[in-house]
């Protein structure tokens, strides 16, 4: 395409991975061809954050499922009661870009610690009742996956295990690129309520919406979950 450069590419068992850079200067992320993210836009990504530090009166210790170009991480490191960040990617490559320098590395920070692997291995593999905050950025949403696999993320029973791993307080946030019915159910089916916070963004000289879904552990939560 005329105007882009390829900045790095991967293939990794669930298909390729390209780093480019736009005529526009945005650097994109895409994967088996799909648009998952650039460095233009990025509000809905801070958001996810946003949302969580504002509802955790100690977010002292917060879970994100995918680590993208690092903008929800970013967001988090920003707030100086957040005391570690556990980061879930599945790419190793990703990881290796931001580490070599390729992406601007959120990695040197000495409060993130990065596993690569599935986040449902990553969040089932802590212990429960340890963690703040859960953001979920996994995927464009249960409508749009890149990989199929990514359905179960969204689902009740991968919702329940990410609930026992919050603390009292604690806070699930989703990210989608669309408006999701079943999404909203399962989350309030999990934790008694549901917010979905919708953003208007503008994608290469384009309007979207966003979404991000949250549910908070509380007394509703509790009786709903039990």
């Amino acid at each position: 395409m005329s105007g882009v450069e390829e900045v790095a590419r991967a293939v990794s068992e669930r298909g390729e991975l390209v780093l480019r850079r736009r005529d526009d200067g945005a650097l994109e992320l895409r994967v088996n061809g799909v648009f998952v993210m650039d460095d233009r836009e990025t509000s809905s990504e801070e958001l996810l954050a946003s949302v969580a530090l504002d509802a955790v009166p100690r977010p002292s210790r917060v879970l994100v499922g995918g680590l993208g170009l690092g903008y929800t991480v970013r967001a988090l490191l920003a707030d100086d009661r957040v005391g570690e960040v556990v980061v879930a990617e599945i790419e190793p490559d990703v990881v290796r870009w931001m580490r070599d320098g390729v992406v601007p590395s959120v990695l040197d920070d000495p409060r993130v610690r990065v596993n690569v692997g599935d986040v449902r291995d990553v969040v089932t593999g802590q212990q429960v009742g340890s963690l703040d905050g859960i953001l979920l950025d996994v995927d464009n949403g249960p409508d749009f996956l890149v990989y199929n696999e990514n359905s179960a993320i969204y689902q009740p029973d991968f919702l329940v295990e990410c609930r026992r791993r919050l603390r009292a307080s604690g806070i699930l946030t989703v990210w989608s690129s669309s408006a999701s019915e079943a999404l909203r159910s399962a989350v309030e089916a999990t934790f008694g309520k549901c917010v979905v916070r919708p953003l208007s963004v503008e994608l290469q000289g384009r309007a979207e919406t966003y979404y991000v879904y949250q549910g908070s552990v509380g007394r509703d939560a509790e009786s709903s979950a039990n």
